[in-house]
């Protein structure tokens, strides 16, 4: 049994889904494990991490839109200190997954046709987000 360690750092520009889908199928490529679990986890609690379709950019745009209209700014939050944008966005990752399992298979991860791997950001800002990886398989 083998493992192996990697972050993924992805920029933003503000809300959206970032796909990241190459460079997670590189690092289990050029890990030569071939067999195994990879699982990718954000460091962050206001974006997360979706497997979604990646063939038609509708998809996120709506995705997005829900998601803003779930969430709203401008409601009475409480916790306010990092701006109207940041309670909405702690919701948001609350409802999503900071943590994804991909099985992987001689070297590729094993999603399907149209999946892509994605940061969701919530914050209006731009910012990097961290994606660690962590491979572990024979």
């Amino acid at each position: 049994m083998r493992q192996a360690f990697h972050t993924i750092r992805v920029s933003t520009h503000g809300p959206g889904l970032y796909e990241f889908t190459e460079k997670v199928a590189a690092f289990a490529e050029a890990e030569k494990i071939g067999d195994g679990l990879l699982t990718c986890y954000i460091r962050h609690t206001s974006a997360s991490l979706l497997i979604q379709e990646n063939a038609d950019p509708d998809v996120q745009r709506d995705l997005k839109d829900f998601f803003a209209q779930l969430a709203k700014k401008g409601m009475d939050y409480r916790y306010i200190a990092e701006g109207p944008d940041d309670m909405p966005s702690h919701i948001r990752a609350a409802l999503t997954q900071t943590s994804i399992g991909i099985p992987v298979k001689s070297g590729t991860p094993a999603l399907g046709t149209w999946q892509g791997l994605y940061v969701f950001k919530h914050r209006d800002a731009p910012h990097h987000r961290d994606v660690l990886l962590h491979f572990i398989g024979d």
